[in-house]
């Protein structure tokens, strides 16, 4: 055994990074056979720092890096650089990356360079198609290239991988660290600020519908179709309010306020905290998105997703029925959102189905995976099991 612990250098920059991190980074902490270094790209800078606080998770390193219109091409080398700086001098034992990111990519690249090992947090999330979405389906692939250590959170995530050809040795089924995160900050009782009126929704008695829209290949016509398939639904069921926190995306927020702006039981948000947003999932009736991460917080806190995307790189979750496919298209929105509204027996059944994407112990199999790795671990290593 190595009377030393070891050092794993974990890296993120985006706020959805920070979040599935969160509870990763607790339990390495809690373990005295790990020393655990941190640093933040700040590819995200305000976000970021909302998660930060809500976790409080305390970086040694903070790049700064965020740029007013940055490019992608730019970011990469800022990143690059950056850790190429602060890796030589740490000597970590494994660097620590989490998803789709430019900073993922960049910072499992440097790692390479340094010939250190990597560990990637939420590996094996595929599409299949190059620039769908983009950058993060190359992002994601290539990290998965570059790594040696896979936490799969799904059995479909490891089966994308050995198609890879890597190794099964080398790939431990974890689950998705978004639901540990979930279950740490929701709650029933939550305070929302004065400017979401959550509570006065109630009293009237009507349901909440979350909207999210912001995606690269919507923006545009399909956005401008969603964005009416909304305002037929509020139209025609008068026991909902639509509350939407606006992306900060000036053709979004321009396109939202024509189109949705002037009803009285449509909502539109400034951009939430993290733990703001998952509350206000957890009061909702359900969700329109077409993000990723959502597809897997809502069905933790058993929320019905009707999904604003036609591709996504997580099929486990309409395969197990928590989420319903619409794409942008006006009339399969309608459709899909009507019948959860209408008919309780088919909404109770979505909203009841079990979460394929975890179970709230993720963060503890991946450090008992890298105890494995590490050739520390006194127990065989348990996967996670989902039963639909």
């Amino acid at each position: 055994m190595n009377a030393d612990p070891f050092r794993i250098f974990t890296i993120f920059g985006t706020r959805p990074e920070a979040i599935k991190l969160a509870p990763v980074i607790r339990v390495l902490e809690e373990d005295k056979r790990f020393l655990l270094r941190t640093a933040v790209t700040g590819q995200h800078r305000e976000m970021l720092d909302q998660v930060l606080e809500i976790f409080a998770l305390k970086p040694d390193y903070d790049l700064e890096l965020m740029e007013p219109e940055q490019r992608l091409p730019a970011l990469t080398a800022r990143i690059i650089s950056g850790l190429g700086e602060i890796l030589p001098q740490e000597e970590p034992d494994l660097v620590l990356v989490h998803g789709d990111t430019t900073t993922t990519l960049a910072a499992a690249l440097t790692a390479f360079y340094q010939q250190i090992p990597v560990g990637h947090v939420e590996a094996g999330l595929r599409t299949g198609k190059k620039f769908s979405p983009f950058p993060e389906e190359m992002n994601r692939s290539l990290t998965d290239l570059l790594a040696d250590i896979y936490f799969a959170p799904t059995s479909m995530n490891l089966q994308n991988l050995k198609r890879e050809n890597i190794s099964e040795e080398k790939i431990y089924l974890t689950g998705n660290t978004v639901i540990d995160a979930v279950r740490l900050i929701s709650e029933e009782r939550y305070e929302f600020p004065r400017q979401i009126p959550v509570a006065a929704t109630r009293e009237r008695g009507h349901s909440i519908v979350l909207l999210t829209a912001h995606r690269r290949e919507n923006l545009g016509e399909k956005m401008a179709e969603i964005f009416a398939a909304v305002r037929e639904l509020i139209s025609a069921y008068s026991q909902i309010e639509v509350f939407f926190p606006v992306h900060l995306n000036p053709r979004i927020q321009i396109l939202a306020e024509r189109i949705l702006g002037d009803h009285p039981r449509i909502h539109l948000l400034e951009p939430l905290d993290y733990q703001t947003f998952i509350n206000l999932v957890n009061q909702s009736r359900l969700v329109l998105t077409d993000s990723g991460g959502i597809q897997e917080e809502a069905p933790g806190l058993g929320v019905p997703v009707v999904l604003l995307r036609e591709d996504t790189e997580r099929p486990e979750a309409l395969e197990a029925g928590t989420v319903l496919k619409a794409g942008s298209s006006r009339k399969k929105i309608i459709e899909l959102t009507g019948r959860l509204l209408e008919d309780e027996e088919f909404y109770q059944k979505t909203s009841r189905r079990t979460n394929p994407y975890g179970d709230g112990r993720a963060a503890l199999r991946i450090k008992d995976a890298l105890l494995e790795y590490f050739q520390l671990a006194e127990d065989i290593f348990q996967p996670f099991s989902f039963h639909g």
